[in-house]
């Protein structure tokens, strides 16, 4: 038996890969959606998170989303063995699948595997506790410069998973394999979304403007209302922390969403940089609508 199609569609926020995503399994039968986003496997977490509408969900299979409440804690090596019984059955079934990929780690470990090491919590917790992410990173570099140096130094979530391991492992994060840094060979196509940098700004503003009216700040309180803090890698969500500091420094609604538009570009950038790594990526550079110019690409793949 042939082995089904698997297809990512990715690209940075706001850039319409969801949209062409349901346009194109819709239009074809046997497609399944993975969602390969590091905040969309929290209940509760729609609006902030752009998830899959109810509709959505109905209309097409979609796996990867509403996987934990948003008190715990979260990570790729848990994301993986959540969708693999999934992406399991899939094949088994003879059914495509077709990933939305917006968190890039997470993108990677699908397609290529990532050998994770394991989690150390009581490490995490005294290393979460040390708010001196100069510090971390100084000693990150000591034990392990290969990784500090695949890392950047503010990017305190990444400089404290890879101290976790290096603390709790007694070897180096980076000997579990060279993960993001190589790009084998994969069965696998990738075709990515591209949009000018300032249209993509202009489309991560009114994307905002849309969440914000259609409820970001009460699913927010909703959810700061539940009796169980948010975990730390939840509170990072992008959207969710704006609201929450918002809330508690007394920021008006307009002041939360021009904090949130600056931060989604930024992190807009941020994306961009990690996929244009990845030499095996068909780009698209989307003109105007990437339902009409991406979607006849994707679907072929999947044929």
């Amino acid at each position: 038996m042939t082995a089904p199609r698997s297809v990512v569609v990715l690209g940075s926020t706001a850039s319409g890969k969801s949209d062409v995503a349901m346009s194109v399994a819709t239009s074809l039968s046997n497609i399944e959606i993975v969602a390969a986003d590091s905040m969309q496997v929290y209940r509760g977490m729609n609006i902030g998170t752009a998830k899959p509408t109810a509709a959505d969900q109905q209309a097409v299979r979609h796996h990867g989303i509403d996987l934990v409440e948003p008190s715990d804690d979260f990570s790729v090596a848990q994301f993986v063995d959540s969708v693999t019984a999934a992406r399991r059955d899939m094949a088994t079934r003879g059914v495509a699948e077709l990933v939305v990929g917006g968190t890039g780690l997470y993108v990677t470990a699908l397609v290529d595997g990532l050998n994770m090491p394991g989690q150390w919590p009581e490490i995490r917790e005294e290393l979460e506790a040390n708010e001196d992410t100069e510090s971390l990173f100084a000693e990150l570099v000591q034990r392990d410069p290969v990784a500090a140096s695949r890392m950047e130094p503010n990017n305190r979530r990444r400089i404290v998973r890879a101290l976790e391991v290096c603390r709790g492992s007694g070897t180096t994060f980076s000997s579990f394999g060279s993960g993001i840094t190589e790009f084998p060979q994969t069965n696998t196509v990738m075709i990515g979304i591209r949009w000018e940098r300032d249209i993509l700004r202009a489309r991560i503003e009114e994307r905002v403007g849309r969440m914000m009216a259609h409820g970001l700040i009460d699913e927010v309180q909703s959810l700061l209302s539940l009796g169980r803090p948010l975990s730390k890698t939840a509170q990072q969500a992008l959207g969710y922390k704006e609201v929450i500091e918002g809330l508690h420094k007394g920021w008006s609604v307009d002041e939360m969403a021009a904090t949130i538009t600056l931060r989604t570009q930024q992190f807009a950038v941020r994306q961009e940089r990690w996929y244009r790594r990845d030499p095996r990526i068909h780009w698209v550079q989307v003109q105007n609508n990437p339902i009409e110019e991406v979607a006849p690409q994707v679907a072929a793949a999947l044929a």
